[in-house]
């Protein structure tokens, strides 16, 4: 059986830590903004890591 082939897209908007976790980008930054807070903008502006529930979703796609 061949190995599973990454998924090119999830591949480019996450990273994986030096101690394994994965980390992503924060959503809701796209377009829309005036209708958001300050503190909701300057929020999104940092990186966050995968939740463990969430990981074990995406553990077969990496």
């Amino acid at each position: 059986m061949p190995k599973m082939k990454t998924k090119s897209g999830l591949k480019k908007r996450i990273s994986i830590t030096e101690s394994g976790k994965v980390k992503r980008g924060q959503a809701f930054r796209s377009h829309l903004a005036q209708n958001k807070t300050t503190k909701q903008k300057r929020h999104a502006r940092k990186a966050t890591t995968l939740s463990s529930s969430d990981f074990k979703r995406y553990k077969e796609l990496i």
